[in-house]
């Protein structure tokens, strides 16, 4: 069991190949919000990018999130910002369209959407201060996720935050059994243990990030079983030597 989760997975999840009804992606919208309330990356974002606004003492702020799917982590960092009294300005791109309608329907005047690429970002170099993406760069082979690293830091003037999974068999083994209790919607229950299998250690995701010239680029672990990569944008003329933050959880 074990040999598995030694390199990526490669092969195609349901969501990747469009093989699902209308009905069914619906569903997961829904079902994958429930589930992120509980254990999702809405801790994660507030120990990582809104603790960067916190410390960098800033007023006001700008989110592109990448992949941004029903746009419900932006709705966390807008309930945050209110709540501290910031203004905050977000952005999810969406290559899909109904996960943009739903950006739009289930948020607030601070959050937009657009359709795009991650591969090619329809934005200005810096147009935002963050930029970020939660479970998104797994769905991607290494030289898309390079390329998709180099568009997120060329758009972005502070830092990038880059929050996936982490390739590890305890995960995979909960995610088949617990989550044969909770999850009623095959393209989670299915996608989900694939996601593991196609997802990242932290030494791939440092030469990933050393391949896209990332800036002062570090890869920390986190709870339940995912990494965050932080770098700055890629306009700072000082790189700094990755760093690896093995005081987090696995």
């Amino acid at each position: 069991m074990f040999n598995k989760f030694k390199q990526r997975s490669y092969e195609l999840e349901h969501i990747d190949t469009g093989n699902y009804t209308a009905d069914e992606y619906e569903g997961c919208i829904i079902e994958l919000q429930r589930v992120n309330r509980w254990l999702g990356d809405a801790q994660i974002l507030r120990d990582t990018l809104l603790s960067e606004v916190d410390a960098s003492e800033l007023k006001d702020f700008s989110i592109l999130d990448v992949g941004a799917g029903s746009g419900e982590l932006l709705r966390v960092a807008s309930s945050w910002a209110h709540q501290t009294n910031r203004a905050m300005f977000a952005v999810g791109l969406e290559l899909n369209e109904r996960s943009a309608q739903a950006i739009v329907q289930e948020s607030n005047s601070s959050i937009d959407a657009v359709l795009g690429d991650a591969l090619h970002l329809p934005f200005a170099d810096g147009q935002f201060d963050y930029v970020m993406c939660s479970l998104f760069t797994h769905h991607f082979v290494e030289d898309s996720v390079v390329q998709i690293l180099q568009e997120m830091s060329r758009v972005a003037r502070r830092k990038i935050f880059v929050i996936d999974l982490h390739r590890h068999p305890v995960a995979y083994f909960l995610y088949t059994t617990v989550g044969k209790l909770i999850l009623h919607n095959r393209l989670l229950r299915e996608d989900g243990a694939l996601s593991i299998r196609r997802s990242f250690k932290v030494d791939e995701l440092i030469r990933l990030g050393r391949q896209a010239g990332l800036n002062d680029l570090i890869v920390a672990r986190h709870f339940p079983f995912r990494l965050v990569l932080t770098a700055g944008n890629s306009q700072q003329s000082v790189y700094a030597e990755p760093q690896i933050d093995t005081n987090k959880a696995a």
